[in-house]
């Protein structure tokens, strides 16, 4: 296994082998993985572990539709099936509960097309997630109240793949895991302002520095500003953020019932009876925390959806800033030209259902060890090139 080629330090302390910016679900997995591949961890984040985009409660792992099959819905699907084993031994490991579980999802079909197009999906999934998911097509819900059968003129498409886990409870065994590793340095209230890859130094916004045998920027939409200046590009050539509302309700319903997702809105049964429903996908906003009438609109689409939760109490509301990398999926590996830095960044809707496998290619690549196959869609070049398209263009 290779490890830091730097022994420099800073401040008495030895460089890290790899220095993550950013303890968000990406930062988190990537510090645990690493750690348990035997490389020393500096964790560093400005605000809370989980304060951003990682600080909701919807936790909706979905795939993405199986047709016309790509290395991206194969790299998610995989993501998608190990999460349990994953989440199991973080379970084991620290004692703590994450509320993960295989609940399937339903899609309300509304139109002759839309019940055309999942018909002919049905080949495609058994295909490509093979014969242990189903993909099927009903004319009517199991029960008319989830979702409302007048919502599905057309009948609905059950598949049994989705999951849901709780947010909160994986970023706490996440968190507890890494308190138990030796080779970990959590810092909080601290971000990384400045990079400097031929002397593998990183400067802090309190002043301080470390050196790094490798750094990777895990830091939502933080990063990309970042990633930009390294790659000489406008700082906001290489994405951005989109902002999401949800609300949680005490609706009392039973854990085990479906996901159910309609024209962007998800609908989320969780342990205790609660219901997470969101979420909004809003490109300009002027308060990136604040929730408003478009997070009414969601609730009033979602009660009607669903009459189990018509008149349950909503008991919180929440709104964050979701990391979008310019080519839409997320933007993984080493940054071209910038020897030893690495990105892991710009997941937006799926991060929790693949950050684990996208800790693993990372780790692979310091280690020099065999690991997950990055898609191309991925990879930093790729997004460079997207990036250095659109200035072109403009």
């Amino acid at each position: 296994m290779a490890v830091a080629d730097n022994d420099a330090s800073h401040g008495g302390q030895a460089a890290p082998d790899l220095l993550i910016a950013g303890a968000g679900v990406a930062g988190l997995w990537l510090a645990v993985k690493a750690a348990r591949a035997g490389l020393s961890v500096m964790l560093v984040e400005r605000g809370n572990p989980g304060g951003g985009a990682s600080g909701g409660f919807l936790g909706a792992l979905m795939p993405h539709s199986p047709e016309r099959w790509n290395g991206k819905k194969d790299f998610q699907f995989r993501a998608l099936i190990d999460l349990e084993d994953e989440i199991r031994q973080l379970e084991s490991e620290t004692g703590e509960y994450c509320a993960y579980r295989r609940v399937g999802r339903i899609l309300p079909l509304t139109t002759e097309r839309s019940r055309i197009t999942a018909t002919d999906r049905i080949t495609e999934a058994r295909a490509n997630w093979g014969e242990r998911f189903g993909y099927e097509v009903h004319h009517t819900p199991a029960r008319g109240d989830w979702p409302n059968i007048l919502r599905a003129p057309q009948g609905i498409v059950h598949e049994t793949l989705s999951a849901r886990v709780s947010p909160p409870g994986l970023l706490a065994a996440l968190l507890s895991r890494l308190a138990a590793m030796p080779k970990l340095d959590l810092r909080l209230g601290i971000a990384v302002v400045d990079v400097d890859p031929k002397g593998k130094v990183a400067r802090f916004s309190d002043g301080s520095t470390s050196g790094y045998g490798h750094m990777a920027f895990a830091n939502g939409v933080d990063a990309f500003p970042q990633i930009a200046r390294l790659s000489g590009l406008p700082l906001h050539a290489m994405g951005g953020g989109v902002k999401g509302q949800a609300a949680l309700l005490d609706a009392r319903v039973p854990p085990d019932l479906p996901l159910v997702y309609d024209d962007g809105v998800y609908v989320i049964a969780h342990e205790n009876g609660h219901v997470a429903v969101g979420s909004t996908s809003e490109n300009t906003f002027d308060d990136p925390t604040g929730t408003d009438d478009k997070l009414d609109d969601i609730l009033k689409h979602a009660r009607k959806l669903c009459p189990l939760i018509k008149d349950a109490p909503v008991i919180r509301r929440w709104a964050g800033v979701r990391p979008r990398a310019i080519g839409r999926d997320p933007m993984l590996g080493s940054i071209p030209g910038v020897p030893g830095v690495l990105a892991m960044a710009g997941g937006f809707k799926i991060s929790f259902g693949i950050a684990h496998r996208m800790a693993d290619c990372l780790v692979a690549e310091i280690t020099g060890e065999a690991g997950p196959e990055t898609p191309q869609s991925f990879s930093v070049a790729y997004h460079l090139a997207r990036a250095v398209k659109s200035q072109t263009l403009q």
